[in-house]
């Protein structure tokens, strides 16, 4: 619901945004405290253990909602997969997995979940040319900055390297500000135009 609200402030009347709820489920990182998260972490670094299978499960289930709103109508190449921290490693994963081309990823604070798969992982390049806008507060105490930077690197692996964006604001910590909701606005725009 947070999200819905942040969006709330950037929407376009055109677009139709969807805010799935993650399950609660228990996470390691927290002592197994039962929490909304979309896969279990073990840990915060690059080299930490990752919950592959939890990881590979909730891509299917944003999978399952890219597919639903194509039955209604809505082609692939003007879907967006954004999100932020855990779901925007979410939405770097699916979008990077997917069958169907998409139009881009907002990754907002987050970092590419399986890192060591890609590019391999990437479904026959599908989504090679998907436009990536990565955002991350300089001041980040959870997934610091530089973790932000190397994901941005690994992108520019695995996608065309001039179609990864990586912005990053002073003073910023594990949220957003201002200046980056006005940064995924004109993303959002410019990728989905009026039509």
């Amino acid at each position: 619901h947070s999200w819905a609200d942040a969006l709330s402030s950037i929407r376009l009347p055109y677009v139709k945004y969807i805010c799935p709820h993650a399950p609660r489920i228990p996470v390691t990182l927290n002592m197994k405290m039962v929490m909304p998260s979309w896969f279990d972490l073990m840990g915060l670094t690059p080299d930490a253990p990752e919950d592959e299978a939890g990881i590979k499960k909730a891509a299917e289930n944003i999978k399952a909602i890219i597919e639903h709103e194509m039955k209604n109508g809505i082609p692939p190449n003007r879907i967006i997969l954004g999100g932020f921290s855990q779901g925007g490693a979410l939405s770097l994963y699916t979008a990077l997995t997917c069958q169907h081309q998409l139009a881009g990823i907002v990754a907002l604070s987050c970092w590419l979940p399986l890192h060591k798969a890609f590019p391999q992982a990437a479904n026959n390049g599908v989504n090679r040319d998907i436009a990536i806008l990565q955002c991350h507060g300089e001041l980040d105490p959870m997934i610091p900055v530089r973790f932000g930077a190397l994901t941005a690197e690994k992108l520019k692996s695995v996608v065309t390297p001039t179609k990864v964006q990586f912005k990053t604001y002073p003073g910023v910590m594990h949220s957003s500000c201002p200046q980056e909701m006005m940064a995924v606005k004109e993303f959002i725009e410019k990728l989905l135009p009026r039509i």
